[in-house]
């Protein structure tokens, strides 16, 4: 069963996810409040398997609550799955720099959503796909870093974790990574769980955009 907190400071958004999600047999809404102070002291007490979080809250926003759940130097970090309204704005890469795991927007499908959850819970990360590509070129555009060549990637990655991020960068799940590179999914996974801390990562998506960021590969046309 996945646990998920909503935090949302909007009534009835909030009532409407919570409804979705308890509609789903392996979702469980453990909680939900109205504003990020109360989602971090929540959460640190139920310690979720997902935080669906609101960015536009009073007293303190999403993207603030998401760096204390799940920011660099945390030491038991909670995913955090990011909904809003709006979709290329700071609060995005705020929240991508603040550690979530996922970023979608408010109108998307609850199939999109549910699927989304899932992922964020199995350490896979998301972003909503009509995102993605804009996603990338601002990432490179806001944070302009030197090329890596590729013998300037961090001497700890291995051949086969370049690989790996490489094919996380161009969007295919570990699933699909596995099957490109003739392995097992557990591998992959081992690979993953290994270059994140390496790369000062806390997910796939922020591997995915940390390669894009340090061109490692080239941003979509």
């Amino acid at each position: 069963m996945i646990r998920v907190l909503v935090a949302d400071d909007q009534s009835m958004v909030r009532a409407g996810l919570v409804t979705l999600m308890n509609a789903e047999p392996d979702i469980d809404v453990v909680a939900a409040v109205a504003d990020g102070a109360e989602a971090v002291r929540v959460a640190r007490d139920l310690h979720p398997d997902v935080v669906c979080m609101d960015v536009r809250m009073p007293r303190v926003d999403g993207v603030e609550a998401t760096r204390l759940l799940c920011g660099p130097g945390v030491p038991d970090p909670i995913p955090v799955l990011v909904l809003t309204t709006f979709d290329i704005d700071d609060y995005l890469f705020g929240a991508l720099d603040a550690g979530a795991s996922g970023f979608l927007l408010k109108d998307a499908e609850p199939q999109v959503l549910m699927g989304a959850l899932r992922a964020v819970a199995a350490g896979e990360g998301t972003i909503d796909q009509s995102l993605t590509r804009r996603v990338l070129q601002e990432v490179a555009a806001r944070r302009p870093i030197a090329p890596l060549a590729t013998g300037r990637v961090p001497s700890q990655l291995t051949p086969r974790e370049l690989d790996i991020l490489l094919l996380l960068a161009h969007g295919l799940s570990n699933e699909e990574i596995a099957a490109q590179l003739v392995v097992e999914v557990s591998t992959v996974k081992s690979h993953l769980a290994r270059m994140m801390p390496t790369l000062d990562v806390t997910s796939r998506l922020q591997a995915a955009v940390w390669a894009y960021r340090h061109r490692v590969v080239e941003i979509p046309d």
